[in-house]
């Protein structure tokens, strides 16, 4: 078991990596002067991610609307792997996704959560429970904000399943 969860560690930490985290950005979103920031809704969450697929440097990962069925793929460090899960919305502004993940040394569960919160019309956003605060989306959304790696549509099922078919699983 320990074989696998470093590849699957790997698939995980993509999702860490994502987006900078600054201490501009980290002192706005804890802020103290009666402009504290507010987490985003439900509603805002699910419109934020539902139905669309998150690009990541090695990656991508699909927030159906359906069941709320969460599908991903990854190539960290060329290792293909893939997980199939759910994603949900726990608290007031945290969406979390669980999978099982598969690569070619076996397979291991994974949770992985993001808080995120708005001031004015900017979106912050850290992984949980350890990240920093960093802008997500701007108010005027601009090109290197990870907001922009959020697109319409599934881009996961294709590279899922040649994953899965090479993979075997």
């Amino acid at each position: 078991m320990k074989s696998i969860l470093r590849p699957i560690s790997l698939v995980v930490a993509v999702a860490a990596g994502i987006g900078g985290a600054t201490s501009i950005a980290e002192a706005a979103a804890r802020r103290g002067d009666g402009k504290i920031t507010a987490p985003l809704t439900h509603t805002e969450l699910y419109n934020l991610y539902g139905q669309r697929s998150w690009i990541w440097k090695q990656g991508a990962g699909y927030f159906s609307v359906r069941q709320r069925r969460f599908t991903a793929w990854s190539r960290e460090k060329g290792a293909p792997s893939y997980g199939v899960g759910r994603w949900f919305i726990t608290e007031p502004g945290k969406l979390c996704f669980t999978a099982d993940w598969h690569a070619k040394s076996g397979s291991a569960p994974a949770t992985t959560c993001f808080s995120h919160r708005k001031r004015g019309g900017v979106i912050y956003q850290k992984r949980e429970p350890d990240g920093e605060w960093y802008v997500f989306k701007h108010a005027r959304p601009r090109s290197g904000d990870e907001f922009t790696k959020l697109r319409r549509g599934n881009y996961v099922s294709d590279r899922l399943e040649t994953i899965q078919a090479r993979i075997g699983e």
